[in-house]
């Protein structure tokens, strides 16, 4: 009973820490502690949804998906678990599924204000949208002057086509929160859109007042500025629009269209130019530049806009005029005359094409809509309070660590050394990185220190190098006396082989190769049972093929046989060296031996359950032959197994 109960303190500590940490939005460390507890107790649901909602704050929405199930599979009584599953769904754009689940969870927590208001998301995104003001005005019955709970029944009705309800809803959201610019933001849309100008104006002015920091604001107040014919005032607010969203096409588009109505036109044909850019299938854009273009007399440049149109929309028929004023400045009169033929053709079957015309109006600004497939509560899932924070970190393990770029590149061979360059993110994977046959060698202390497997060289400095080299220089002498006493079947004979060993290492810290391989062959030569000789002499192959080839030297297929042949020693007589096949596969996957690398990362992966790096690289295969899918997966078991970097890739490539 004692042994049980200090089993139960150890999962329930490590469970609270791992709460901890993910409080602390330390999601990369809290996955470790939940794995732990996974471990130690198989059968625990809470762990599983923990472990689910940590990956979701890191984009990785296949492996939260896999933890739902196997919590709810655990636990289908747990309300957390479905609303979890329910916003995965919800991510991903399976909305039914999401409906589902969100409902399923009102059955356990009928109350739950984040599961009713995440329904009515799904049930508008559904166009359901009795359904989901129902679910607005259950909230709204038990808290009537939420503001937030108005603004999202004038963003559902706004989705349904009711401008009057939404202006309803909008103003009492401005009414109970008069200082939200967010809520003067939507209710001045809504006026816009009435062509309500003189209210809108006093809205959107409020929504700007109060701090609004949404290009869309200034926009719409720009078009109310430019429809009074308050240039000045509109020109100054898409400035600002620009200033707030730099990367958005539409601000460079009204603010040209102003400065060519104001007759600025090489301003306005930067601003054109920079919306192209940046938007460049929005037709429009090019009517416009094509037409400031023809003013600035650029007339090929004119002509090769109304072109791209008349290709992308072959029945608009202003391009072709246009064009064919182009053509007749360039002195082009004959096609210049086709065009225009081509154009009256075109009109006597207007009636037919009409509906095939291009609509080239000045666009709008989109209404302000809250996300809330970006809103994720995690205390809401385990039916907390929540509260807000936020947090600043030191740590690159810390965070939404997915926002953090990574190259698209494969984690590299693992070799044995004497040194390891791990850092603490990489002590945080759970790879197995010891094996039996290296941890009996080490034992019987042969070497000047343990040897270890690792990803990572270590930089070495002068004094370090010189001690090296000292100590090659005693092991020379070491070995020209043990070998004017070896004899067959001699203690000398196995002293010699662990002087051999001792030195290619040295030689390999030194970054001599080609002594290190002579000497590791020696040594096998001696003993051919020592399997880890032949991985390290593989290693130290290509580390001489690396160099070669950087020095411009030819290299022969031969020499990258001959390494392969080494991994291939150790997986026959060691069949679960892990090590031996993910280096195989890395070395497959140079030669784009995609398949075949997969299958070696397998073998690594049967052999160690928990093997990080062959997961992750694995994964990368897969997506480079495009099985996007199973690439996931592995990216995502990568990094629960301790791979943070494993989760900006999934962010990217999902």
């Amino acid at each position: 009973m004692s042994a049980m109960a200090m089993a139960q303190l150890n999962t329930d500590r490590i469970t609270a820490i791992g709460r901890n940490a993910l409080y602390f939005d330390d999601y990369v460390l809290s996955i470790q502690y939940f794995n732990q507890v996974i471990k130690l107790k198989p059968y625990l649901s809470e762990p599983y949804l923990l472990r689910a909602i940590a990956k979701i704050q890191l984009g990785d929405y296949t492996g939260a998906e896999l933890d739902c199930n196997a919590a709810i599979a655990r636990n289908p009584f747990q309300p957390g678990a479905y609303y979890t599953r329910g916003f995965i769904y919800r991510q991903t754009n399976q909305l039914q599924k999401a409906e589902q689940d969100f409902s399923e969870a009102l059955v356990f927590a009928p109350e739950n204000r984040t599961y009713i208001a995440m329904r009515a998301d799904v049930r508008a995104e559904l166009e359901q949208y009795d359904l989901a003001l129902a679910d607005i005005n259950h909230l709204l019955h038990r808290d009537p002057q939420s503001a937030a709970l108005h603004f999202e029944k004038g963003s559902i009705c706004l989705r349904s086509g009711d401008t009057i309800c939404a202006l309803n809803a909008f103003t009492q959201a401005t009414n109970f929160d008069s200082q939200n610019p967010s809520n003067w933001s939507a209710l001045g849309l809504v006026q816009l859109m009435q062509d309500n100008q003189a209210d809108a104006l006093q809205s959107l002015s409020h929504s700007i007042d109060f701090g609004s920091k949404w290009a869309g604001d200034y926009i719409n107040r720009g078009i109310i500025y430019y429809r009074m014919h308050n240039y000045r005032g509109a020109l100054a607010d898409y400035d600002k629009a620009v200033s707030l969203a730099p990367r958005d096409a539409q601000c460079y588009y009204n603010r040209g269209v102003l400065r060519q109505e104001l007759g600025d036109y090489n301003r306005a044909l930067e601003d054109f130019t920079q919306a192209i850019n940046l938007a460049p299938d929005r037709i429009e854009i090019y009517y416009q530049r094509g037409m400031v273009q023809l003013q600035l007399r650029q007339w090929q440049d004119a002509l090769d806009d109304f072109t791209t149109i008349i290709q992308r929309y072959p029945y608009f028929l202003p391009a072709y005029y246009l064009s064919a004023q182009a053509q007749t400045a360039l002195g082009q009169g004959k096609q210049a005359y086709q065009l225009r033929q081509q154009a009256y053709q075109l009109e006597q079957k207007k009636d037919s094409i009409q509906s095939l015309q291009t609509n080239m109006q000045v666009a709008e600004s989109q209404p302000q809509k809250r996300d809330r497939r970006k809103e994720f509560s995690a205390l809401a899932a385990q039916n907390q309070e929540s509260t807000d924070s936020e947090n600043k970190y030191d740590s690159d393990t810390r965070g939404m660590v997915q926002k953090r770029y990574t190259d698209v590149v494969n984690e590299p061979n693992i070799f044995l050394s004497y040194y390891s360059a791990n850092s603490n993110a990489k002590s945080l994977r759970q790879t197995n990185y010891s094996h039996a046959l290296v941890d009996a060698y080490n034992r019987q202390a042969y070497l000047p220190a343990p040897l270890r497997f690792t990803t990572q060289e270590v930089s070495l400095s002068a004094d370090m190098v010189n001690q090296h080299f000292a100590q090659i220089s005693t092991l020379s002498h070491q070995i020209d006396l043990l070998e004017q006493m070896a004899m067959p079947h001699s203690t000398s004979n196995q002293q010699l082989c662990a002087a051999y060993i001792a030195r290619a290492f040295e030689f390999a810290l030194v970054q001599d190769y080609s002594s290190a391989i002579e000497d590791i062959t020696r040594a096998t030569l001696i003993d051919d049972h020592l399997y880890f000789a032949y991985f390290c002499r593989a290693n130290w192959r290509y580390k001489l093929l690396e160099y070669r080839r950087a020095m411009g030297d030819k290299i022969d297929g031969a020499d990258f046989e001959l390494m392969m042949r080494d991994y291939d020693y150790v997986i026959t007589h060691q069949a679960d060296f892990s090590f031996a096949y993910y280096n195989k596969a890395n070395m497959l996957c140079i030669q784009q031996d995609f398949k075949a690398a997969i299958s070696y990362y397998t073998q690594a992966i049967d052999a160690d359950s928990d093997f990080a790096e062959a997961y992750f690289n694995r994964g990368l295969t897969y997506i480079y032959i495009n099985q996007m899918e199973k690439g996931i997966a592995d990216l995502s078991k990568a990094g629960e197994l301790g791979i943070y970097q494993a989760y900006n890739l999934i962010s990217r490539f999902q």
